[in-house]
């Protein structure tokens, strides 16, 4: 664990994982650096970190208003998002990584991308290019208190597309990882501006690297069709849908991860 200060603000950071590639691997970047949705504590890439952990390092980190990281007041801004993570891959030494972000956290590796030099490429799941295409109150319905385990059981309902009854451990481990990692009130609606506020539409084009953009179909919070959109914008841009909800990559964690170790080996 790490803490780095950009711009007065602490950040909590962890990098894990062996970077030892296998042998039929071709590829010259070993670390992959994750960005959370809006909201959501670090435990949202727990089921990719451990697939990548044994190739790979990995570093994950609570976005400002999240966790352990501080939680100035808001809005704030997807730049201001973008300039926390090279803060933290600066500190940690990464030359270069394979960027991957969900919602907000899209967004984020977008910015990045525009902006700094180290993502050589981005992975993207339930993001967009502009926050008109996020449906608001969907993006609000994901927030509840922490201190409240059923609404916090509930809530997951409008992040899945799955049926939740039919995952009682796993609903009850994320309950109690929300429990302990999540965004307050203030942390949430900071981050939630910034998504809505978030536009790179037109100039999507500057963003050369490798883009595999990744939606789940019954997502309420980001159309699809946005995700779609989004890949058609990008010079270097691939969407596949995925079965699921705002939180796909969870949802279809086997096939997401196969994926992400094709594509980052160079094996795909």
């Amino acid at each position: 664990m790490a803490v780095v200060t950009n711009g007065g603000v602490d950040l909590y950071y962890e990098a894990k994982g062996d970077p030892t590639p296998p042998e039929d691997a071709d590829r010259d970047v070993d670390a992959v650096a994750f960005v959370n949705p809006a909201g959501y504590g670090a435990w949202v890439w727990g089921w990719q970190h451990a697939a990548l952990a044994s190739g790979f390092e990995t570093v994950v980190w609570d976005l400002r208003g999240t966790g352990r990281s501080d939680a100035p007041a808001g809005p704030y801004t997807v730049e201001t998002l973008a300039g926390d993570l090279e803060a933290v891959l600066a500190d940690h030494g990464v030359a270069d990584a394979h960027v991957v972000g969900a919602g907000l956290g899209g967004m984020v590796a977008l910015e990045y991308a525009h902006r700094y030099g180290r993502a050589t490429s981005l992975t993207l799941f339930a993001s967009a290019a502009s926050g008109d295409r996020v449906d608001a109150d969907a993006l609000d319905s994901l927030f509840v208190p922490r201190e409240d385990p059923a609404a916090l059981r509930a809530s997951l309902r409008n992040a899945f597309a799955a049926d939740l009854d039919a995952h009682e451990d796993v609903v009850s481990d994320i309950v109690g990882w929300r429990r302990e990692e999540d965004a307050d009130r203030g942390g949430f609606e900071a981050q939630a501006a910034a998504m809505r506020a978030f536009d790179r539409s037109d100039s999507l084009y500057e963003i050369t690297a490798p883009a595999r953009v990744y939606h789940g179909v019954d997502d309420a919070v980001v159309p699809a069709d946005a995700g779609r959109d989004l890949a058609d914008g990008l010079p270097r841009g691939e969407f596949t849908a995925v079965e699921g909800g705002h939180l796909c990559f969870i949802e279809e964690s086997a096939a997401v991860n196969d994926a992400l170790l094709g594509a980052f080996d160079g094996t795909e």
